[in-house]
């Protein structure tokens, strides 16, 4: 009984030393993070002066009776710029609109950079090929020297964040030089000293990890320069970036907290100082603030669509919920503990039954946390799922295919071996004549075609919604698919250049143009969106 009075008064005065420890650590705390977790609750009110001003812009264009090319142009733009830290969707889709306008206006510098504005929110998004893709399309000559400089500066952000995304050495270091490439090309379209110049600089010192120089840069654009909210928080994040290099996790917390103060106060979504944020606190320990900060980062980068993004706070999420997990977890057990302490020395039954059924409704709802992270996991799974299944169905077919064409190739072989060495020239040149390209080739179309529509099963009926019911495609008897929808299947699988279409197909480039050009021309939608809306057909 003694033994067991003394083990109880050791747990008592570890529990007073918890208690006090947690006071302590409260009124120590940073007061960043406690405005920081208040403006996250706020952020309702600040992604309703977004939509406001949004609505203002799209009244003014109602407003107008018969707007003019450059009228939409302007407002357009106007849209976009609103829109590109903040929903992908609707950005590209005021880009796209953007576009239409350039080219209506004719103005080939209007044309550039419009397509500047598309392969901004690819490359916000993720989507490196479709990125490179638009930016090769920009002809640089007709650019003025301001959207000729953000050309050069986006191509290098495109080969710096495809570098950090593959994460392979060989590459990173060949999209780093690329990089490192663009950027002195848009420096030198900068006057030294400038605050685009300075803030050139220390993005590339950050990518080449330069760390005085780019601590350099910082303290002139801080001290030199009034930046805007959001310009406060990309320089505020590299701060961070570069404090951690420099081995000071404190300032780089600071760094990290003012940035996403910014990010919440402008709605930006599109952001990555959340996610470097949490990744700071889980490293310090503070699993409470680096969940809250981590769960607003998915919620950031699923109400943008920012793929990339998605993958990297997926891959940290389900570890800081884990751990929260366990942390609450720990706190039942020692409130359970604490609990019977008090019930033997105080005899109050009641409060113990009280403590534990509070842990347990805490326990319930971590673990309804959990599963709205592991909801949020699946959705993004069945995604890349999708990927790997269209993979999956034609590295098969490849194999096959071949394994037959090989079995072929050897029996055709041997029965030249076995007539050559009989001197059977006649049968020898009969087998030959039999062999016909044109057949096997069908074949291969055939087996192309099967394939494809075992994936994507409502192609034919979705391609036909598209078009009036003249225009409608309709195939012959045992005809899976024709040339044209077969030059939109190899676009739905991802391959969009015309000459390597034309390889496969077997056709000229020109005749690959006709064919779609003929389609577009027919289809009810604009000629510019038909594509894209041939992309986004959905597999199985």
């Amino acid at each position: 009984m003694i033994t067991f009075l003394a083990s109880m008064k050791r747990w008592c005065f570890f529990i007073v030393l918890f208690i006090c420890k947690e006071g302590f650590a409260l009124s120590a705390s940073d007061s960043l993070l406690n405005t920081l977790r208040q403006e996250i609750a706020n952020r309702e009110r600040y992604i309703n002066l977004k939509s406001q001003r949004i609505e203002d812009i799209n009244r003014s264009l109602r407003a107008l009776r018969n707007p003019s090319v450059n009228d939409r142009f302007v407002i357009y733009n106007r849209l976009y710029h609103e829109y590109k830290v903040f929903i992908y969707d609707s950005a590209f889709k005021y880009a796209q609109r953007l576009s239409l306008a350039s080219y209506q206006s004719g103005e080939q510098s209007k044309i550039g950079y419009a397509r500047l504005k598309t392969a901004f929110i690819l490359v916000s998004s993720g989507m490196f090929k479709e990125t490179f893709d638009s930016l090769r399309r920009i002809d640089i000559t007709y650019l003025t020297d301001s959207t000729r400089l953000e050309y050069y500066s986006l191509m290098a952000r495109a080969y710096y964040d495809a570098g950090e995304y593959d994460n392979d050495h060989y590459y990173n270091k060949l999209y780093l030089q690329l990089g490192n490439q663009y950027m002195d090309s848009a420096m030198r379209l900068c006057r030294p000293n400038t605050f685009e110049y300075l803030e050139l600089s220390n993005y590339k010192n950050v990518k080449t990890v330069q760390i005085e120089a780019a601590m350099k840069d910082l303290e002139q654009l801080f001290h030199n320069f009034k930046m805007t909210v959001h310009q406060q928080a990309v320089n505020y994040h590299h701060l961070g970036l570069v404090s951690l290099l420099n081995n000071e996790p404190d300032k780089a917390m600071d760094a990290f907290i003012k940035s996403s103060l910014a990010d919440v106060k402008t709605a930006t979504k599109e952001t990555a100082s959340m996610l470097s944020l949490a990744q700071l606190l889980y490293k310090k320990g503070d699993i409470n603030n680096a969940y809250i900060c981590i769960e607003q980062a998915m919620e950031d980068a699923l109400f943008y669509g920012a793929r990339q993004r998605k993958v990297q706070i997926g891959s940290l999420l389900p570890i800081i919920a884990s751990e929260r997990l366990d942390k609450a977890e720990w706190h039942k057990q020692f409130w359970l503990i604490y609990s019977i302490s008090l019930t033997i020395l105080a005899a109050i039954i009641l409060v113990f039954v009280i403590i534990i059924v509070r842990q347990f409704r805490k326990l319930k709802v971590a673990d309804h946390e959990i599963q709205d992270a592991n909801n949020k996991l699946q959705d993004i799974n069945k995604k890349l799922r999708e990927a790997d299944k269209i993979k999956e169905e034609y590295i098969g077919y490849y194999f096959n295919i071949n394994s037959e064409y090989l079995d072929k190739i050897e029996i055709f072989k041997k029965s030249m071996d076995h007539k050559l060495l009989n001197k059977r020239f006649d049968e020898l040149k009969f087998d030959i004549g039999s062999i016909n390209p044109d057949r096997e080739r069908e074949a291969l179309y055939f087996g192309f075609d099967k394939i494809f529509l075992k994936l994507f099963p409502d192609f034919l009926s979705t391609f036909n919604s598209y078009f009036s019911e003249e225009d409608k495609i309709v195939l012959k008897d045992g005809q899976l698919l024709n040339t044209e929808l077969r030059i939109f299947a190899l676009i739905r699988m991802g391959i969009s250049d015309p000459e390597r279409i034309a390889k496969i197909l077997g056709y000229s480039v020109n005749t690959i143009y006709t064919y779609k050009t003929k389609i577009k021309n027919k289809s009810i939608l604009p000629n510019e969106e038909f594509e894209r809306r041939i992309k986004e057909i959905e597999t199985i």
